[in-house]
């Protein structure tokens, strides 16, 4: 039995996105039967408590009041504590998988206990995250200081983007790594009526979709500017967290969006079977993410939208390949006139290169048959 403690995550069942999914989809999908998951679960209240969640070993992490740091405590915490429960139970060989490079001023003794019980680390570095705009300029550094021990230390690095993978082994002295893509759920959706349409004044086929977290590096700024000097007669629909953020009121003044009524911002959707609906039924979907890996929001796209226009960097070219049209900062606007013109033809042939790409790498299915395969291997 290969036991594999998950670290890095908020827990199971998942209620975020991102890492929580993905070990939600890891679980819930195995099909090897010689591996044990053991995953950390940040608790408000109870500490140290087990839980059984299809099939996998879920263990509370009570979370430390300590502002910023409460992440770094929270992962330093669950792996300590897994450290005791290894000896306790006389586990052999473990594997730690770390999602996420917060902890990387911290691995060094870390890495060290792991080895003396003849243990493995894995590391997933996540996507860039020391280049987000919302961290303050200390914490960047902190965040890229991290990445570097991490992958200084790590037995091996698991990237979910060949983009990832190509940069750090240009920025770092050469390591073990292996590329494993993040999974989509291609589950279909029925035709079933939504009051959420009328409600927001939305007209199938007749929009535009953005859907993702409401920061710069997703370029909300560039995509509405874009949109309000294209010749379009049909709305940008923004699904995002804007609700009480200053980077809404700074867009407000910056785009002047207000006065434009094909801008429309719709709050959050968290019903997914209506979520899948609005990706459906949207004429194109704009992707303007700049930071990061695989994207869940690229794949779910890909997988529901037959026009997807996706902003030009690597990460995003090693996902959509030709099934998408690209864009620059200084082209939106122009791609956008280009695409309305497009037939239901070509919509078609893109949605239908976009859904085999998603089929071919990125089914839930084929990440954990990667994944099963990669801990099983005692090589």
């Amino acid at each position: 039995m290969r036991h594999v403690f998950i670290i890095g995550s908020r827990g199971l069942p998942a209620k975020y996105g991102g890492f929580e999914t993905f070990v939600d989809e890891l679980v819930t999908n195995q099909k090897n039967k010689n591996i044990k998951y053991h995953v950390a679960n940040l608790s408000e209240s109870e500490n140290h408590t087990h839980y059984d969640y299809n099939g996998a070993d879920v263990f509370n992490i009570k979370e430390r009041n300590l502002g910023g740091a409460k992440v770094i405590f929270y992962d330093l915490d669950a792996i300590n504590y897994s450290l005791k429960f290894i000896k306790d139970e006389e586990i052999e060989k473990p594997i730690f998988y770390i999602l996420g490079n917060t902890i990387g001023a911290f691995i060094s003794p870390v890495a060290r206990k792991i080895h003396q019980i003849g243990g493995l680390l894995f590391v997933n570095p996540d996507g860039l995250e020391w280049r987000r705009s919302k961290w303050s300029y200390p914490i960047r550094k902190y965040l890229k200081y991290s990445e570097r021990k991490m992958v200084e230390k790590a037995d091996l690095i698991i990237a979910d983007n060949q983009g990832i993978d190509d940069y750090l082994k240009e920025e770092y002295k050469p390591f073990m790594s292996q590329v494993i893509a993040y999974g989509t759920d291609i589950d279909e959706v029925g035709n079933v009526e939504y009051d959420w349409y009328q409600e927001h004044d939305v007209i199938a086929d007749e929009y535009y979709l953005v859907v993702g977290r409401f920061v710069p590096e997703n370029n909300y700024e560039t995509i509405i500017k874009s949109f309000m000097n294209s010749n379009t007669t049909k709305d940008l629909v923004i699904i995002t967290n804007n609700e009480g953020s200053p980077y809404y009121e700074y867009l407000k003044e910056s785009t002047n969006f207000d006065q434009d009524n094909r801008i429309n911002f719709v709050g959050t959707v968290y019903d997914k079977d209506l979520l899948k609906n609005i990706r459906k039924n949207a004429y194109g979907y704009i992707h303007g993410h700049e930071v990061g890996g695989t994207n869940p929001g690229l794949l779910e796209a890909m997988w529901s939208t037959s026009l997807n226009l996706v902003l030009d960097v690597s990460f995003n070219r090693n996902v959509g390949s030709d099934s998408v049209l690209y864009w620059q900062k200084d082209q939106l606007s122009n791609l956008i006139d280009l695409t309305d013109d497009l037939s239901k033809y070509e919509k078609s042939v893109y949605g239908s290169k976009s859904s085999d790409i998603i089929l071919k790498d990125y089914t839930w299915e084929k990440i954990v048959s990667q994944y099963e395969e990669l801990f099983t291997d005692e090589s």
